[in-house]
C-alpha cells in the first residue's frame, strides 16, 4: 500500500499542445490537477518534470499554477532517470515509491517507469493521470509497465490509500478535491 510518509509524485511532460492533443486530454489535465493538489494536502514531495520546453512550451496553465513555488526539472532524455537533476532530486526525498502521472504512457511514461523499477524503486502509475496521443498506445504503455512490476491506481484510491482514515481535515480538503 501506498504510505504518504514513503511516496514521491513524479509529474511527465504535461507540456503545450501535445498535452491538448492526447487521448482524453481534459480529463486527464483534470485528473492531474486534483493529484497535485491532493499530494499538497499530503505534503508529498512533487518532482515536475518537462521535456524540451523550448520546443513542446512550458506545462499547461491549469497544472502550472498549482506548482508556482518550485521549477520544473528540463529534459531532453525520455526516461526521466536519464536526467542527473531528477535522480538528485529523488533521491533527496528518501521515498521509494512512486506515483508517476503525465504523458506520453508509451513513452516517457514508460521509459521513466522502467527505469525507476530496474534501480529499486516501487510504481505506480495513476491510470486516470496518463495518456498518449491514442488509446491503443496508452493501453499497450500500461501494459507493458505492469509487466515490468508497475502497479495501476487512480488519483481517487491513491489518495484515501495514503490519508488512512475517513476524518479530520486532511481528509475533508480530500473529499472536496475529488468531488
Amino acid at each position: 500500500m501506498l504510505h504518504k510518509e514513503d511516496t514521491v509524485l513524479v509529474l511527465i511532460d504535461i507540456q503545450g499542445k501535445l498535452a491538448r492533443i492526447v487521448d482524453n486530454s481534459e480529463f486527464v489535465i483534470q485528473n492531474i490537477s486534483n493529484v497535485v493538489q491532493g499530494a499538497k494536502v499530503l505534503n508529498l514531495p512533487i518532482l515536475w518534470l518537462e521535456q524540451y520546453p523550448k520546443g513542446l512550451g512550458p506545462t499547461v496553465e491549469e497544472i502550472a499554477e498549482l506548482l508556482t513555488d518550485q521549477k520544473p526539472i528540463e529534459k531532453i532524455t525520455f526516461s526521466a532517470y536519464d536526467t542527473p537533476e531528477f535522480v538528485e532530486q529523488l533521491e533527496a526525498t528518501g521515498r521509494k515509491k512512486v506515483l508517476l502521472a503525465g504523458v506520453e504512457t508509451h513513452i516517457c511514461v514508460y521509459q521513466t517507469a522502467a527505469q525507476l523499477l530496474s534501480n529499486g524503486y516501487e510504481v505506480e502509475v495513476l491510470a486516470d493521470c496518463v495518456s498518449s496521443r491514442t488509446a491503443l498506445s496508452k493501453e499497450v504503455g500500461l501494459e507493458k509497465m505492469k509487466q515490468l512490476g508497475a502497479k495501476l491506481t487512480t488519483v481517487e484510491m491513491a489518495l484515501f490509500e495514503m490519508q488512512q482514515i475517513a476524518k479530520g481535515d486532511e481528509f475533508k480538503a480530500i473529499s472536496k478535491i475529488i468531488k
